[in-house]
């Protein structure tokens, strides 16, 4: 099974960057011609319609103007935006701190039925305790050297969490055993973290499974995805998140979330396992 998180991004640059190609050519100009049009070297130009390159607003903007297609920039900007939001980096999207990115995705949680996550370094967003979540951001932050605000940020994702006691919502949350070992915080705040996995185990809408050490893989350990009904996958990278929306891909992550969950326990075994790492914390 071959998961690439960035191709569809990737494929829908590929696409706009044709369209500029196709524009470039309608108007009868040489690769080096636009560039000399739009004030650029030869090799940028060829960059953006190779999409080796993402072409900002503004260099579509001048692309258009030199293809005399004034008219067709703003749908080609408005795609480009489109592009932006599928491979968005951390750093970008948390460069005001990370309370409003916590914000940003409350319409999508609020319009999801079947929510389908699983985690293999971290407690899931929506199982986290507000301590663990502030321990968490503030890690982050202060790797990607962007402003620390993970009280308020915690405090919003925990709001945002309000979505497991609404019945119209249903949850399948998958984590490796390693999830429950890593410490985040101090003893208490995993402590506090592994306690309110098992009180929300309780909850009938939410089904929690762990997928133990000695599980026999037949999928390998991934990065974090979270599924939203059919529609999207939000994939998380290092450096970027990654929002998914072609069919093909999302069914390559439902597919490996069938074969993740085969591999997991479930009820009085996850159980167990969460209560051996919290007797581990001494």
């Amino acid at each position: 099974m071959s998961v690439s998180p960035s191709s569809s991004a990737q494929a829908a640059r590929e696409a706009l960057a044709a369209r500029l190609g196709e524009l470039r050519r309608e108007a009868e100009l040489t690769g080096q011609e636009l560039a000399l049009r739009c004030g650029w070297s030869p090799a940028k130009s060829s960059r953006i319609e190779r999409a080796r390159t993402p072409a900002s607003d503004a260099d579509i903007r001048a692309w258009c103007a030199a293809c005399g297609a004034e008219d067709r920039a703003a749908d080609l900007i408005a795609v480009n935006r489109q592009v932006d939001q599928m491979y968005v980096h951390w750093q970008k999207l948390h460069r005001h701190g990370m309370r409003r990115a916590q914000e940003d995705v409350v319409p999508l949680h609020q319009q999801t039925r079947h929510f389908r996550v699983y985690c293999s370094n971290v407690v899931p967003g929506m199982l986290q305790t507000e301590a663990y979540a502030t321990a968490l951001l503030s890690t982050i932050a202060a790797f990607q050297e962007t402003p620390d605000d993970s009280e308020q940020a915690a405090a919003s994702r925990i709001e945002r969490s309000q979505v497991l006691h609404e019945g119209r919502h249903s949850f399948a949350l998958l984590m490796e055993e390693t999830v429950l070992r890593y410490r985040i915080g101090d003893n208490a705040t995993m402590a506090g973290q592994l306690g309110y996995l098992l009180a929300t185990m309780a909850l009938p809408h939410v089904s929690i499974g762990v997928i133990p050490f000695a599980a026999r893989r037949s999928v390998w350990p991934l990065e974090a995805f979270y599924l939203f009904d059919n529609r999207q996958s939000t994939v998380e990278l290092l450096t970027a998140c990654v929002n998914i929306t072609a069919p093909s891909e999302i069914a390559t992550y439902a597919k490996a979330f069938s074969e993740l969950s085969a591999m997991a326990v479930y009820g009085g075994a996850a159980r167990a396992l969460i209560s051996d790492a919290i007797t581990s914390l001494g």
